[in-house]
């Protein structure tokens, strides 16, 4: 954990208050630089590299698209939901949403056929 918030902090994105976390997360599964991530998230939400470091445009994006939020209202998509939306979003693998849908038996199967998130 120590890493993740010495980084947040360096790159001054806030981590769920704005795009940080998904910057991180680029960053640590792909090998990108802090530029080249923040590009990245940007066309993914389709927002500029500006608008990633607003608080109040994320919250909007990140609740719309079921991202996860630093302080969720009531029906606000959290936890494990938000992982997987954010794995299928940003096109990188969560080994706990791997996890996670191994146990609950929501991979495929051999067939290809199973239910999937």
């Amino acid at each position: 954990m120590g890493t993740e918030i010495t980084h947040t902090v360096s790159a001054c994105m806030g981590g769920m208050k704005t795009a940080g976390d998904l910057v991180l997360r680029l960053q640590l599964a792909h090998g990108m630089r802090i530029r080249e991530a923040k590009e990245c998230v940007a066309e993914k939400l389709g927002v500029s590299v500006f608008e990633l470091c607003d608080p109040s445009v994320m919250t909007e994006i990140r609740q719309t698209l079921g991202l996860g939020v630093q302080e969720p209202n009531l029906g606000d998509i959290t936890g494990m939901a938000a992982k997987i939306r954010i794995s299928e979003k940003m096109g990188i693998t969560i080994h706990s949403v791997d996890n996670f849908k191994r146990k609950a038996g929501l991979n495929s199967d051999a067939n290809g056929k199973g239910d999937n998130l």
